[in-house]
């Protein structure tokens, strides 16, 4: 951790966070249970939007954007580097998308039913025939204009290197004639040095990481999109591979996202 994240919240605050998080996430869950099936998509994607500035802010956390997350019209797979599981709230944040993300999410307590109902696509890593089944999938969800994401590193990272890109979730987006668009994620203390405080990584369950969010006292997250890639007549190994790279050279830039997003901005949450 940087020095700034071995500073922790005094346990008042710490367990208020957790409280009013805890209260968010049950919020949450009753609205994709009860209130989606009667909204139109176009509202549900306004309300995870919403659902997600104010979860970011209770937990302290600026988002600061830098070029379009997906641009209108769909037929979009935004991939990008994983680092903790806020990274879905973060991308919600912003522009809401559809997930790919492994089954064992589902399984988590609480926030894995809010991410399973807010429409993610659920895929069994050692089950190598899930794929074909979530990449059918993801095509009709392309189809019907949704935006897609993916984190194909396949798990997450402290933030501080990449792993290589798995490539086999990026051929619907092919098969679409659709773009790639690479959005990298770093997350910044309050002193600017680069924190791996919100990393989920090794033996850490879901309920320490949750715990240690809570205690960092602010967070800053960066998100850098960078040029969107054409995938028709493209193929997918040569798709994932430019992606990593456009990737690791945002994050190779000191301050590349200065534009504020989320923290502070009750205007934007209706929108």
């Amino acid at each position: 951790m940087t020095p700034a994240d071995r500073k922790p919240n005094p346990p008042p605050i710490r367990l208020y966070r957790y409280a009013r998080t805890c209260v968010h996430l049950g919020a949450g869950v009753a609205t994709t249970l009860f209130v989606f099936p009667l909204v139109s998509a176009q509202r549900r994607r306004a309300l995870i939007k919403r659902w997600s500035r104010r979860l970011l802010r209770i937990l302290a956390v600026e988002t600061r954007v830098r070029g379009a997350i997906a641009a209108p019209g769909g037929n979009v797979l935004v991939v990008a580097n994983h680092i903790s599981w806020l990274d879905i709230f973060v991308l919600n944040s912003v522009h809401p998308v559809r997930f790919v993300a492994k089954a064992e999410i589902a399984r988590w307590p609480i926030i894995g039913s809010w991410i399973r109902d807010a429409g993610t696509l659920f895929i069994e890593r050692s089950r190598r025939r899930d794929t074909h089944r979530v990449n059918s999938r993801v095509a009709e969800v392309l189809a019907g204009g949704d935006v897609v994401a993916i984190f194909p590193e396949g798990m997450t990272t402290d933030g501080l290197d990449m792993l290589p890109f798995k490539s086999s979730l990026l051929q619907p987006i092919v098969e679409a004639a659709g773009h790639v668009q690479p959005v990298a994620i770093r997350y910044r203390a309050t002193d600017g040095s680069v924190s791996v405080a919100p990393a989920y990584v090794g033996e850490t369950t879901f309920a320490e990481s949750f715990w240690q969010v809570c205690g960092v006292r602010a967070l800053t997250v960066e998100l850098i999109a960078t040029k969107a890639l054409p995938a028709r007549d493209g193929h997918r190994r040569v798709l994932a591979r430019a992606a990593q790279e456009s990737i690791r050279t945002a994050l190779a830039e000191p301050d590349a996202a200065t534009e504020p997003a989320s923290r502070g901005d009750p205007r934007g949450e209706s929108r």
